[in-house]
């Protein structure tokens, strides 16, 4: 007898904001978002309890999963549009929306396990990438590319729950900007309407007020425009891999003992955050599993309200700096002082960052001095941040059941993000192959144990 198929693609469609509720507008890229061009793109999962039918699921969820998304699109017209490249570096890209333009929404079904894809255990990477989509092609015209930045998929394991995945391209903006647009589209479909959204809900601020035009050149120059309709080609995820996921909760109690011994040996280090301590331990950790000589361990730090003055917390697009730190491993792996190593280099250089008086966005960045010291062999970066409640985004089914960052499969970046039981608790996302997994859960779980 025939194995079911893991995915059946019940329906492909495009989703536009109303008729006549946009227009045709345009959003020009800064250099915050220039310097994602080259990335590859973002892709979130999220799992919700819903045990229907697919009879239920295609005649009423998904309705209501179409007209909310328009309705949202109504405000957020950025994620319908496109982002417009030209061979020019003289001039900026912009994300274009034009009347009629539409995303991608793929609807389907699995047979894949719900239970196991939403466990915190470790598992096949290569399953999840069935339940994200791709972004469509890029179109090469005569003097420009248009790139679809936004595309989603809902999916239906029958009778236990669905997923819905998003894939969008960095340049259409950060977390944060992700988060809001989450937020209005979770009140639109729990209500119907965007009446609540408008009454309690932040509209997107498109208004371009970072003005900093000796990034803009060089970050277009950075960006290669001049090749990038050529050359383009959006990374996407596919199996077979050898790599697997876990997911790690650290909760309040061992991250206050981690700051609390942290202050004690470093009773002068200023900046001792639930943050830097989680990240500190995980680079630790990870240098241990390794044999390597230097790492690099960095992370992004939004500029909103640190910006002078101060920016609308709803601002639309990317608005984030880096924050890196390297070190040698052998500085990394010797007990707990490897931890305090971390901890230290991350809570100096975020603190760093944060009090310079020449402002948090520079004119020249800290990576090139950093890399002088040569090209680490481990490269880890943070996706996702712990203020932004992503378990509490409800259609209307509840809280999602399991959030997966599935982006960072492409590097050796770790998610991190509060938890779905407790806000005060951090969950820890980690993609690494089978073999590297299994040394690093030991050395992760058998560490903690030190500080308990």
């Amino acid at each position: 007898m025939a194995s079911l198929p893991i995915l059946t693609i019940l329906e492909q469609s495009n989703v536009s904001p109303p008729p006549a509720t946009v227009g045709d507008r345009s959003l020009p890229l800064t250099f915050f978002d220039v310097s994602w061009l080259p990335f590859h793109p973002v892709h979130h999962l999220f799992f919700y309890d819903l045990p229907i039918t697919k009879t239920h699921f295609t005649q009423t969820v998904v309705p209501n999963v179409k007209h909310s998304l328009s309705i949202t699109l109504q405000h957020f017209f950025p994620f319908a549009g496109n982002l417009i490249v030209f061979p020019t570096p003289t001039r900026k890209p912009e994300i274009r929306y034009l009347e009629g333009d539409s995303l991608a929404l793929t609807i389907a079904d699995s047979t894949l396990d719900f239970n196991d894809l939403t466990g915190n255990h470790p598992r096949d990477c290569g399953k999840f990438y069935h339940l994200i989509p791709l972004l469509p092609k890029a179109a090469k015209l005569s003097d420009h590319v248009t790139i679809p930045v936004f595309a989603v998929q809902v999916t239906l394991f029958p009778d236990c729950g669905i997923s819905i995945g998003m894939t969008n391209h960095h340049c259409l903006g950060d977390a944060s900007t992700r988060y809001c647009f989450l937020k209005a589209w979770t009140s639109i479909a729990r209500f119907g309407s965007d009446e609540s959204f408008l009454a309690n809900g932040t509209l997107p601020f498109f208004d371009r007020v970072v003005k900093y035009p000796k990034l803009d050149e060089s970050s277009l120059k950075n960006a290669k425009v001049e090749t990038f309709s050529q050359v383009y080609q959006p990374q996407s995820l596919s199996g077979p891999t050898d790599k697997v996921r876990v997911t790690f909760i650290m909760t309040r109690t061992v991250i206050n003992r981690l700051k609390k011994w942290v202050s004690t040996q470093l009773p002068t280090l200023a900046y001792v955050s639930s943050f830097t301590v989680a990240c500190g331990y995980f680079w630790s950790c990870i240098a241990k599993s390794r044999n390597d000589e230097l790492q690099l361990f960095g992370f992004t730090i939004d500029c909103r309200a640190r910006m002078d003055p101060p920016m609308p917390a709803a601002y639309f697009g990317n608005c984030v700096v880096p924050c890196i730190a390297t070190a040698k491993t052998s500085l990394l792996t010797t007990g707990k002082e490897g931890f305090l190593t971390a901890a230290k280099l991350l809570g100096e250089n975020l603190h760093t960052i944060l009090t310079d008086k020449d402002g948090i966005v520079k004119e020249i960045g800290p990576l090139d001095e950093l890399l002088s010291q040569g090209m680490p062999t481990t490269m880890i970066g943070v996706a996702g941040a712990p203020k932004l409640k992503f378990y509490d985004l409800d259609f209307g089914w509840g809280k999602p059941r399991k959030h997966e960052t599935l982006s960072i499969d492409y590097n050796d970046s770790i998610s991190l993000s509060a938890c779905k039981e407790s806000s005060e608790d951090l969950e820890i996302g980690v993609s690494l192959s089978a073999t590297e997994m299994e040394d690093f859960v030991k050395i992760f779980n058998d560490g903690l144990k030190t500080y308990l």
